[in-house]
């Protein structure tokens, strides 16, 4: 089996079990959606969530270049903390399919490009549903943040996360590093909690939550990361993160309600 000129191993692996899918039909999966995918993916660092042998299995990240890795995976020096680190992005369907047969489920994105690593061009919020998994609480939730977000003259975009939440999330103008939008973003999820004391919370430990829905706003910060569009997610319907018009909020059920399975059917109408 080979796919845009990357030989495909193991294709008969179970990735899914509930599902019976194989790690060949989920590579097949990202060469369809390709598409749709790399646009999201392009210029920018990425974590991989790794599952070779399966989602039952233990997964792992990797986000620093293996000395194995081809010379067609684009490469870009971080600095960090303890030094800078080779990590790489996304920018063609040949590395896309070289990611996916290394056993990648979910790509996750920088919220900077990898030109100007310290200025984000998107503003993410994630909202984690309280413990009784209530998802019309996190879809009024949605709908309340879009109204706040417009009368902070910002627009605001709709993606479920493929798993358990949804991204309320926004473009900004590279013009601030992540430092010095920090205290605006924070400012602006303390004041939704005061304003939505019985609905939200950005509360970080999970026991003190009060069973409210988790306003994450942390992920906007230098080398962190939010699910691509499109990305398979491991859990097992095999969700995939969607975007959606704000319009089509209330016909979603779940934040898995688009899968692997009828992801196409719903390109195929858009």
């Amino acid at each position: 089996m080979e796919i845009a000129g990357i030989k495909i191993s193991h294709p008969d692996k179970i990735i899914f079990p509930d599902l019976g899918l194989t790690k060949g039909e989920m590579v097949e999966y990202y060469e369809k959606i390709s598409e749709y995918m790399l646009p999201h993916l392009k210029n920018r660092p990425l974590t991989l969530l790794r599952f070779p042998d399966g989602i039952e299995a233990e997964g792992f990240h990797q986000k620093n270049v293996f000395d194995y890795f081809p010379d067609f995976i684009s490469r870009v020096e971080v600095p960090t903390e303890s030094g800078n680190k080779m990590q790489f992005y996304c920018d063609s369907l040949e590395s896309l399919i070289y990611f996916a047969n290394q056993g990648t489920v979910s790509f996750h994105t920088w919220l900077a490009r990898q030109d100007r690593l310290n200025e984000p061009d998107k503003v993410v919020f994630d909202l984690d549903p309280p413990d009784n998994g209530d998802f019309e609480e996190v879809k009024e939730s949605a709908q309340l943040i879009k109204k706040y977000l417009r009368k902070k003259g910002k627009k605001p975009q709709l993606m479920t996360t493929g798993k358990t939440g949804l991204h309320i999330w926004y473009p900004a103008q590279r013009v601030k590093t992540f430092d010095e939008r920090r205290d605006v973003i924070k400012s602006m999820a303390l004041e939704l909690e005061e304003m939505y004391p019985e609905l939200l919370t950005t509360e970080v430990r999970i026991e003190n939550r009060e069973n409210k829905i988790f306003l994450d706003y942390l992920r906007n910060a230098y080398g962190q990361t939010s699910v691509c569009p499109y990305s398979l997610r491991s859990n097992a319907s095999a969700g995939v993160a969607t975007p959606l018009e704000w319009s089509e909020l209330s016909a979603i059920d779940s934040a898995d309600h688009y899968t692997y399975q009828n992801i196409f059917r719903r390109l195929g109408q858009k």
